[in-house]
């Protein structure tokens, strides 16, 4: 039963991908389809962020995970190169963790 869903997943999937070559050139080169591809990417990794730093099952939870977040924002926001931005990000998670 699993594997059904699972290969019927896999071949929705695939459709999906496969019905892009069909869509006519003329409306990809549209402006607003243009700003909506380049921004929605973000978004929804945006998203993606806050559902797992600040979810906890059904319910919000502030802890490490929100610190880490903010630290790795300000290193952001100070331009720091991005590995630097992950290891003082981790840094914070790992160091409240042992508190």
């Amino acid at each position: 039963m699993i594997w059904t869903a699972v290969l019927l997943t896999a071949a929705g999937c695939y459709a999906l991908k496969l019905s892009g070559w069909f869509v006519p050139a003329s409306l990809l080169e549209r402006p607003r389809i243009r700003v909506a591809a380049s921004v929605l990417p973000v978004a929804l990794l945006a998203a993606l962020v806050v559902v797992q730093v600040f979810g906890a099952g059904r319910s919000l939870a502030v802890d490490s995970r929100s610190a880490a977040l903010v630290a790795g924002a300000v290193c952001l926001w100070l331009r720091l190169p991005f590995l630097v931005v992950v290891l003082v990000a981790a840094a914070t998670a790992a160091a409240l963790r042992a508190l």
